[in-house]
């Protein structure tokens, strides 16, 4: 995430009066407070504003959520809901933060990049070497 004089620098901006439909790619950070539905793609970060409304399919580095999102939600390093979000789709994450007032309806998957390949029913125990050994639960 690029810093300038201590803020954040922006890829690009989608204002509240904004609607748009298709797929994003971008570096730095998007925010977004208009109307957005299709697709975006990033391994930075991803704003969601107050008044951002997005139903999309989301793969980002790191995503903060003020408004309304609905689809299935990647991030790479964390997902943090604030008390004005809203979500209701799939998470897929290492870290899930959710502030007290925030709404959250759906899936969430945690991952960490270890044993993404473990079945939903597994967990991974670690023996006396500190090998990770799968147990079925």
């Amino acid at each position: 995430m690029g810093k300038d004089d201590g803020r954040e620098r922006l890829s690009g901006f989608l204002d509240k009066d904004t609607l748009f439909t298709g797929e994003i790619r971008f570096s730095s950070t998007l925010r977004i407070d208009g109307t957005f539905e299709g697709k975006i793609f990033s391994s930075s970060t991803l704003l969601i504003g107050e008044t951002g409304r997005v139903k999309a399919t989301i793969d980002v580095g790191h995503i903060s959520i003020n408004g309304q999102v609905e689809g299935t939600v990647k991030a790479k390093g964390k997902v943090e809901i604030f008390n004005k979000g809203r979500v209701s789709g799939t998470i897929i994450t290492p870290k899930l933060m959710i502030e007290e007032g925030a709404f959250f309806e759906g899936e969430c998957r945690m991952q960490d990049g270890r044993n993404p390949e473990l079945p939903k029913a597994s967990i991974a125990l670690e023996d006396k070497h500190g090998n990770e050994e799968p147990r079925e639960s």
